[in-house]
């Protein structure tokens, strides 16, 4: 399909998407509030840009950092470092810190995430599953809507039932996001059936999407990574739980030892980063959105299916577009390398990506390696062969990339071309 054919439609575009633009500037600006206040109620100063070597006692740096998270989550206590390695090392602590063995851990949103599935011991023989410590696991499936299904989580939980896990984006899943409402929802329903039950969200791709979180909503405890939201785009690498004050402790001496917890852990040259990044999120947040937004009415406009449609409730980043087949997938994904700042001219392959059980095609030129929040796309190669897309620092840069994404596709299944 010709560029400028595509162009034509990108200005078609642009005008539909207006409206649903307003909305996400209006959310962005209740959250940086709500970032500006917490930095003052921290009374950050530069001394506070600084880092420790060593063991890292006494850092103010790193202590200002989690109280600044803290503030903006709600939460009793936050866990911010960047020796967390990823969002599923942040979900790992929280769930290997707080369970122990005979306890039960309930997903009431289907099938965990791919790289969590080894975490659990529902897939593959990684040593030190939750599997291995005695930890059981049930999963309760959505409703065909894509909804909670209540019958079947309140028949599921039991004794031995500790924490009740909901991952609030759609991941791999062709399926909304949930929202903080129905988030909210859930909770109340949950605390009717078994009041000690913890509640813990995977809050990963969901921060500043909303102008609530999980914790305001009767969650207990979230995870999530730095190089995804709440990093801004500028956090080098990193992880992130917050919650009750206890939890906390128990994911933080995990994190460590036993003893130490949180006290203890060297940050670096991470708190700028951290800071600034955290200030910079709800804005960069907004703009992945508006991005994502046009994605979708392009590539709807183009023949596609998505989800959402651009006009649909939001909960989290991603957007999800399907081809129908592993070769468009891979098409769209060479596009969108093509037109991302570093290794333009790399091709990208579907790899054994650790963690996951498909071959995974991925595309990102990103500055940090494996950061969502600049711009990616990625999917297994598996039915229904669908790109889940996420982040973008600039709504320009975003619309570039996706011009450049459409050209790569296949013609023969743009319904554009017979108008």
């Amino acid at each position: 399909m010709s560029t400028d054919k595509i162009i034509q439609i990108v200005q078609e575009v642009n005008s539909t998407i207006t409206p649903v633009i307003l909305q996400f500037e209006n959310t962005s600006l209740v959250n940086h509030r709500k970032v500006l206040d917490a930095f003052h109620k921290a009374r950050i100063t530069e001394y506070h840009l600084k880092g420790s070597t060593g063991y890292g006692y006494g850092d103010a740096g790193r202590q200002a950092v989690e109280d600044v998270y803290a503030s903006v989550f709600k939460a009793e206590s936050a866990l911010v470092r960047g020796q967390i390695a990823s969002g599923t090392h942040a979900i790992a602590l929280c769930l290997f810190g707080i369970m122990r063995p005979g306890d039960e851990l309930l997903t009431i949103t289907g099938k965990p995430y791919d790289t969590l599935e080894e975490v659990i011991g529902v897939r593959g023989n990684a040593p030190g599953s939750l599997r291995d410590w005695g930890i059981s696991f049930k999963q309760v499936d959505l409703t065909q809507k894509g909804g909670f299904d209540q019958e079947s989580i309140k028949a599921s939980i039991n004794s031995r039932t500790k924490i009740v896990m909901i991952q609030r984006s759609r991941g791999y899943d062709w399926r909304p996001a949930f929202t903080i409402n129905q988030i909210e929802d859930i909770c109340k329903f949950l605390r009717g059936i078994k009041e000690n039950l913890i509640i813990f969200v995977d809050n990963c791709y969901g921060e500043f999407v909303e102008e609530r979180e999980p914790i305001e909503a009767g969650a207990d405890i979230i995870a999530g990574s730095l190089i995804k939201n709440p990093g801004g785009g500028i956090a080098p690498t990193g992880g992130y739980i917050a919650g009750r004050k206890n939890l906390v402790e128990m994911a933080a001496a995990r994190f460590t030892a036993p003893g130490v917890g949180a006290e203890i852990g060297a940050s670096l040259n991470f708190n700028r980063y951290f800071l600034q990044g955290f200030f910079m999120a709800p804005h960069v947040v907004c703009e992945a959105l508006k991005g994502a937004v046009f994605a979708a009415a392009l590539f709807e406009r183009l023949g596609y299916d998505v989800s959402p449609r651009y006009d649909e409730t939001r909960s989290d980043i991603i957007q999800g577009i399907r081809f129908g087949t592993a070769e468009e997938m891979v098409a769209f994904c060479r596009g969108l390398q093509k037109g991302s700042p570093l290794d333009g001219h790399v091709v990208p392959e579907p790899w054994d990506m650790p963690g996951y059980d498909d071959k995974v095609i991925m595309a990102g030129g990103t500055f940090v390696s494996g950061s969502t929040i600049e711009l990616s796309a990625d999917g297994p190669l598996r039915e229904p062969y669908a790109i889940y897309m996420q982040g973008g620092l600039s709504k320009e840069y975003t619309k570039l990339a996706l011009i450049s994404a459409a050209s790569e596709c296949n013609p023969q299944k743009l319904n554009i071309l017979s108008d």
